[in-house]
């Protein structure tokens, strides 16, 4: 590609990206705004670090977070599913009402009640051993003496 095109390809690129930016932001001042979350503890700081890993899940940078790019996250995350079980994910995280995932949805399942298993696992990826290191490998084998 000639450097003219580059720079018209990254040029869009941004403008894309602010766009996004830009939506992101507006849902989540809809849910800072919304009464029904007034009493979430730290909503700004959730819908900030909501915002960062559904950008992260967004693969293919088209605003909702469809089958192929959630199964490559779940994948990177270690816990590959089958084409079946994403789709029920999704079907979860968005009511049956869609087969992507849109921000709205995303934040209304990571601040509901409910632990769909996306939740679960997502909660589960932004946890560590307290440094910051997810663990890397199951834990040791023990035998049935070894147990307290």
């Amino acid at each position: 590609m000639p450097s003219g095109q580059q720079a018209q390809g990254g040029k869009m690129f941004g403008i894309l990206k602010a766009q996004q930016e830009e939506r992101l932001a507006s849902v989540n001042k809809e849910f800072l705004e919304d009464q029904k979350y007034k009493d979430e503890e730290n909503l700004a700081e959730n819908l900030e670090s909501f915002k960062k890993k559904y950008v992260e899940f967004d693969l293919n940078d088209q605003g909702d977070i469809d089958l192929m790019s959630l199964k490559q996250m779940l994948e990177k995350l270690g816990v590959p599913k089958t084409h079946l079980e994403v789709k029920k994910m999704i079907a979860e995280a968005t009511g049956g009402s869609s087969e992507t995932i849109s921000y709205r949805n995303f934040v209304i399942m990571m601040l509901g009640k409910r632990s769909t298993v996306l939740r679960l696992i997502m909660m589960f990826e932004g946890k560590g051993d307290g440094n910051g290191s997810k663990p890397t490998r199951p834990p040791a084998k023990r035998d049935i003496s070894s147990l307290p």
